[in-house]
């Protein structure tokens, strides 16, 4: 058994911070609860740095019984999750400055950023619904982080639908486990085939629930746009942003490790899906009028393209590093224009971004890259995924996907135009306040974000092949 905890220094960095930052944050006072947030940093760039130096000396393994394969797709998203907890981090210092529960939301968002690195690698069923569990159970916290009406009212519905999904998670790993008598993905690999095809196909139905929830897709997509509107902005950048890529991780895995040779038609129950969440997200976007809602229902539209790689999982070798390609991309363009609602806080609608690009330029020119990027106009780095995505599709045999992929992707211009067009448009009545700059902090963030989604579009000859490679057994 392989029990090298060198493997899981990402991981353990940011547990070890958080039980510190807990133990520390009681005793420091209020003024200086900032070390904390400067600790968590800390525990980002260590993974950051871990991971790049397993990904140069291209080591690969699985430890503690296999339940936990560092490969290719963990390395991958270990920094893109890292990556983007750093930034939500310096978006958030404003945020709760002097806060009394300061320490407190620094613990929290570490202790679910540690869940969504343990779905990442996640080999075993047992494994993948615990991991499921620490990246949950802090994020409902932190949506109601301010305990005012509107987040407590989110958080209680991502909580109750957290809950049963959940528990419907939990239920599918029993039926796995019945069917194959086994948790291990490659143990089931080779006993799933023999099992009985309802059985096989209402566990898979049911542990794919949980991974929907986390990843906001249709049909468990019906707190996304709640909570991004009710909890802090920077509460709601992490939401939709990190969970999607722990869960559309895990989920590939799932399928390409567990179920490649199964009886049951999952690729097309994942095709249809992504159809329907790219479809849904982007009708229901178009009537939006808050920032914040909008970009809920943009984000469940990119899960639908994201699930087109799921789809295929089996089926190209285009699949994982279009997957993971997409979810770098996607994470850098989402938390840019997040980090913008957040350093205009008071600007709630679209109208109040009118005359923006006069008044603040810079963060104009950030919106309008993240915009057009989540559209996927070129050079942006969502531009080159959503070409791999497609070409994954068509390899793959799902002609009809890239095609409904390729008309929603025209479709959504129309609702971002609709933000965009009133910030090159000024008018006297348009009150300055609400676009009053919150922080330098969250301005440097949307910046930093802004050119990492323009870098990934230019570098991605670089880039993209870091996605190659085997998943372990």
């Amino acid at each position: 058994m392989n029990d090298n905890i060198a493997a899981l220094i990402p991981e353990l960095a940011l547990l070890g911070t958080a039980v510190v930052g807990l133990l520390a944050g009681s005793w420091l006072p209020r003024r200086r609860q900032w070390i904390i947030a400067a600790l968590a940093a800390a525990a980002c760039t260590a993974g950051l740095i871990a991971t790049s130096v397993t990904m140069a000396t291209g080591r690969e393994q699985t430890v503690f019984s296999n339940t936990f394969a560092v490969d290719t797709a963990t390395d991958s998203g270990r920094l893109t999750v890292l990556g983007s907890l750093l930034l939500v981090i310096t978006m958030s210092v404003e945020t709760v400055r002097g806060h009394t529960r300061e320490t407190e939301y620094w613990v929290l968002l570490l202790l679910t950023g540690a869940g969504t690195l343990a779905l990442l690698g996640a080999n075993d069923l047992l494994m993948l619904f615990a991991a499921y569990l620490l990246a949950s159970i802090p994020a409902y916290a932190l949506v109601a982080f301010a305990k005012d009406d509107s987040g407590t009212e989110a958080a209680l519905k991502y909580y109750l639908m957290g809950a049963l999904l959940g528990t419907t998670m939990l239920a599918g790993t029993t039926l796995f486990y019945g069917a194959g008598h086994a948790t291990l993905y490659r143990e089931l690999r080779s006993a799933l085939p023999e099992a009985p095809y309802g059985l096989v196909a209402v566990a898979l139905v049911t542990v794919l629930a949980g991974l929907l929830f986390k990843a906001g897709a249709v049909p468990a997509h019906f707190w996304v746009p709640d909570v991004a509107d009710g909890a802090p902005a920077p509460v709601a950048a992490y939401v939709t942003t990190l969970p999607k890529i722990g869960a559309l991780i895990a989920g590939y895995r799932l399928l390409h490790q567990a179920l490649p040779d199964s009886d049951v038609n999952w690729p097309l129950l994942l095709a249809v899906l992504a159809a329907l969440t790219m479809t849904l997200g982007n009708l229901a976007a178009f009537f939006q009028t808050s920032v914040k809602r909008l970009l809920a229902y943009s984000t469940i539209s990119q899960v639908g393209y994201l699930l087109i790689t799921l789809a295929v999982a089996t089926r190209t070798d285009l699949a994982r590093q279009s997957l993971l390609f997409y979810l770098a991309a996607y994470a850098a363009t989402n938390l840019g224009a997040f980090a913008v609602v957040t350093a205009l806080s008071a600007a709630r609608t679209l109208e109040d971004y009118r005359g923006l690009a006069r008044r603040h330029p810079g963060l104009a020119a950030v919106l309008v890259v993240c915009l057009l990027g989540l559209v996927g106009t070129p050079p942006t780095g969502i531009f080159l995924g959503k070409l791999e995505i497609f070409s994954a599709a068509i390899d793959g045999g799902y002609s009809w996907l890239a095609v409904l992929a390729v008309a929603n992707t025209v479709a959504s211009l129309f609702y971002y135009l609709r933000w965009l067009a009133p910030l090159f448009t000024y008018t006297r009545s348009a009150p300055p306040a609400t676009q009053a700059v919150f922080g330098r902090w969250t301005a440097a963030t949307a910046y930093t974000a802004g050119t990492l989604a323009l870098g990934l579009g230019i570098a991605g000859g670089a880039v993209l092949p870091l996605g190659y490679g085997d998943l372990l057994p």
